[in-house]
Formats: C-alpha cells, structure tokens, sequence
C-alpha cells in the first residue's frame, strides 16, 4: 500500500519498477501487462501520484546532471533528482531555481508534470515557461523523443503540467535565474482585510517574490487579518544554516485538531511579528522552505491525513468568491492551520493542462473528517466554478469529472495525447 503526501486516499500498485538508467525504461513499458504510472518523491497531496491495479516506475534512482553551464545557467538533469541536489550545484555558481514551491524535496520530473508555480509567478509564470527540452520515452516509440517549443511542439505543451501522463519524462533542460548570493533580504506587513491585503500587494507588485498567509478562523474586526511577505535576493556574506530538522514521530491523534487548537496556532501566528513592518537579511531556505524543517509534518493531520483545497480565481471575482468561502469555511466550523494567498501574474502558461492563470490564488489545509470535510469542498467547487476559477490538480483527491473536464478543456487533446500505457488514479476518476 503506498498513500500521496496528504496521506489519503490509498493506492495499491501491484509493482513498483526501479530503473537506475534510461535504457531501462522501454523494456518495463513494453513487457508490462498491467497500465504504469511515473513516480518521483510523491509529494503530491492527492491522488495524481496513486494508481490501483496497475504498476507503477519510481524514478528516483534516476539524478544524474547531464550537463551545467555556470555562464548561461542552464542545466540539463535526468527527472528523478531533486530541487534540493540542484541547488546544492547552482547555488555557490550564482544561480537559483528560476520557480521553486514551498519544498526542495520534489523531482524535476514532478515539477514539469504539475507545472508548479512559486513566489514569483507575477514575475516569472510557472516551471513549464523556463524548461527548454525534455526527454520523454513513451511506450508506443522505440527512442526517447526530445521535445520542444521547436520539435513536437503538441507534445511538449501537453508534458508541461501534463501530470505524468504524456511518457516518462527522462531527463530536462531548463534556464536558471542568477543571484548575487544565497542570502535575502525579506520585509512582512501587516494587513487587516482583503482590501488591506490587496494595497499591499500592489504596492510590492515589482518585489521578485511574494506571499501572504492570513487568519482563517477569526471574525469582526479580525476577519481576514495575515502577513504579507516580500523578498529579494542581495549581495551579502553568507551564513551557514542548520540541517537540523524536527521530526514527527508519530501521527497526532485526532482530539489535537480542532476549532480551538486551530484558532490558537492561527493567533499565535499572527501575533509573531509584533511590529506592523519587520524587515531581516537570512539564507534563502526558511524563505522559501519553511515546512522542509519538520520532516513528516503531514502527520500532524493524524492518521486519516489532510485535503489540500487550492483554487485560482480571476482578480475581478477574487474578493467576493475568497470571502465567501471563508464565510462559508466558519458556517462549517472547519478552520484551516495554514491559509496561503498569492497572485498569479499574466505571463501564460504553456502547459495544456497547467493550473495558473491571471488571478489570486487560495490554498487552505483541512484535516480529513470524512463527508463533512468532502461536502464543504464540494461547496468550495460550486463558489469558484461560479466566479470563473478553478482547482490545481496536484493537490486535488475529490474534484468532480465534470468540474475537471470544464475547468480543463484541454482534456479533450490530451486524450489523442495520452501515451496508452499510462494511468493514474486521478485521471481514472475525472475522465469517468
């Protein structure tokens, strides 16, 4: 039995190959009986990662860097290393991910797959606008075909937040961003409302990265009460920072999370930066990878796991539709620890089925609590479907077909895409 990331729902492949070399892969996709799934750290919360009855090929014996170019900052890496070992590299050369999530412990293969977003997207876009090449071995060709905006043109847009479904991604070429160092310069403001929230967010529209957590459970004067975060790297002597990490022993039981354990962490949280304006210089990890320093923190959500609900909404319907469902979200009396506002730039994705868009995007963590959980996210579908939004596929485990299938027309194309060996969980259950 093998679970995603938010520990629900389960999958149960019958084999897991683990090939350590690209000439491998073609012999388990043609001699395999049994439909496949590319794997990499699985730290997808849902089910894009699971697959039942069928086999599935890790692919994190496969990390070696091809090639790295300190000048131009590019660098070609098979698809099972992780950001984390990329950045070990690039870094001390002046280079840093040109996107990265709120993890280093992803692959490259999952990043082009889920075409993640970060920080930055007002600025950058997303994974996909920065990959140059991919080698990809389908099941129904003999060599690996490289693909690009200038060979297989359909193919590489259908790959970039394709979710594994195109072939196994082998190997990437992708652009890097130059640094001065590893060190950062961050300011975090107060805001009290969207509408505090949103001058902010204009007035620090040219900082490189931003991000914004607010207060999920209070209400009155407090409602939508967050800290809005803004960063830049700078030229400044580095410091060394610990690889010291917290580690969750054992799942947390059940009677921890509830209304009030979640209203004190949300205060607590808020009341962490006294002033109204706080500005610090640190190394770039706890920026961006604050949660990498509790490893197994998902079991804080307890044995049944946790749903992540995120969804981008269209900056004229934002304000209503994110209000609503925190309204609702309190009707419900089912609060979230972590809450994460950001908006999406314009820059266009160039994936077939890749999640952002022009718009705020919202994600909340709910631990699962069964119907309840799953019918207030029903709710959540029908507020944003109504507003002209939609929801990330990476990090879904309920979505409807019908919600997916609108949300993504793109489907349709994917379908002639698809290579025909390979299946997941997910797309099982949206295409049916």
């Amino acid at each position: 039995m093998m679970n995603s990331f938010g520990n629900y729902p389960h999958s149960h492949p019958n084999r897991v190959f683990r090939p350590g070399w690209q000439d491998e892969i073609l012999p388990i996709l043609q001699s395999s009986s049994e439909m496949i799934l590319p794997i990499g750290m699985r730290k997808s919360y849902g089910d894009s990662c699971l697959i039942n009855g069928g086999n599935m090929i890790d692919l994190t014996h496969m990390r070696k860097i091809h090639s790295f170019d300190p000048q131009k900052g590019i660098i070609c890496v098979e698809a099972g290393i992780t950001l984390k070992e990329i950045l070990a590299l690039i870094i001390p050369n002046g280079w840093f991910l040109p996107v990265s999530p709120g993890t280093q412990y992803i692959t490259i293969g999952g990043a082009i797959a889920n075409d993640i977003h970060g920080k930055n997207h007002h600025i950058a876009g997303s994974f996909g606008n920065h990959v140059l090449r991919i080698g990809l071995q389908r099941s129904d060709m003999d060599d690996v075909i490289i693909c690009s905006e200038d060979e297989f043109q359909d193919l590489f847009k259908a790959t970039i937040g394709g979710l594994g479904l195109t072939g196994i991604i082998v190997w990437a070429e992708f652009s890097l961003t130059r640094i001065p160092s590893a060190m950062m310069k961050t300011k975090t403001e107060r805001f009290m409302g969207y509408d505090e929230y949103c001058a902010i967010s204009q007035k620090e529209e040219t900082s490189t990265y931003s991000v914004s957590w607010f207060d999920s459970v209070s209400k009155g004067k407090k409602f939508m009460r967050g800290l809005f975060s803004s960063g830049e790297f700078i030229d400044h002597p580095h410091e060394e920072i610990s690889n010291t990490a917290l580690t969750i022993p054992i799942y947390a039981p059940d009677i921890l999370l509830n209304e009030l354990s979640i209203k004190a962490f949300n205060a607590l949280y808020f009341r962490k930066n006294l002033r109204s304006i706080s500005e610090n210089i640190h190394h770039y990890v706890p920026y961006f990878y604050p949660l990498d320093s509790v490893n197994n923190w998902n079991k804080l959500y307890g044995k049944r796991g946790f749903l992540q609900y995120q969804c981008v909404i269209p900056h004229n319907n934002a304000r209503d539709c994110i209000q609503e469902i925190v309204h609702y979200m309190h009707q419900e009396q089912l609060g979230s620890f972590l809450v994460v506002l950001k908006s999406f730039g314009t820059i266009p994705s160039r994936g077939l089925l890749s999640f952002p868009m022009p718009g705020m995007t919202l994600a909340m963590d709910f631990p699962m609590r069964g119907i309840k959980t799953l019918h207030m996210l029903s709710q959540f579908d029908e507020i944003v479907d109504q507003a002209g939004g939609r929801v990330y596929p990476a990090k879904d485990a309920r979505m409807s077909g019908e919600h997916f299938r609108t949300w993504y027309p793109g489907y349709e194309k994917m379908l002639t895409i698809k290579d025909p060996m390979i299946e997941s969980s997910f797309w099982k259950r949206v295409m049916q």
